[in-house]
């Protein structure tokens, strides 16, 4: 597959608080795709999943395909996707620019 490398932010909202060994078992599935879980004790699960793909969409796409893949293989209960927020390497970078700018003495209001 040709494009970049994309990290996905995916979070689903649910009705009840996910335990710890909820998350460790889609942490376990994710980790696959060099991701991490989070939801311990919150009410949504989540993930932030690595994908290449040559745009947003397909990052976005391609991701929410693997996270359904790994709610089901971890056994959680299936809950509407409420975020998916893809960033390629090239926006973290931009990111970082701008708050290691900001961070700089004098920057600041006047």
């Amino acid at each position: 597959m040709t494009g970049r490398t994309w990290s996905v932010s995916i979070e689903a909202d649910g009705d009840r608080p996910m335990t710890r060994e909820e998350i460790v078992e889609l942490a376990d599935a994710v980790a696959v795709h060099d991701g991490i879980a989070t939801g311990i004790g919150t009410t949504a699960y989540g993930a932030q999943i690595l994908v290449e793909a040559p745009s947003r969409d397909e990052a976005a796409e391609r991701a929410t395909a693997l996270f359904a893949e790994a709610v089901a293989r971890a056994g959680l209960p299936v809950w509407p996707v409420t975020r998916v927020a893809p960033m390629s390497q090239v926006d973290e970078l931009e990111e970082l620019e701008r708050m290691t700018v900001a961070d700089e003495p004098g920057d600041g209001p006047r």
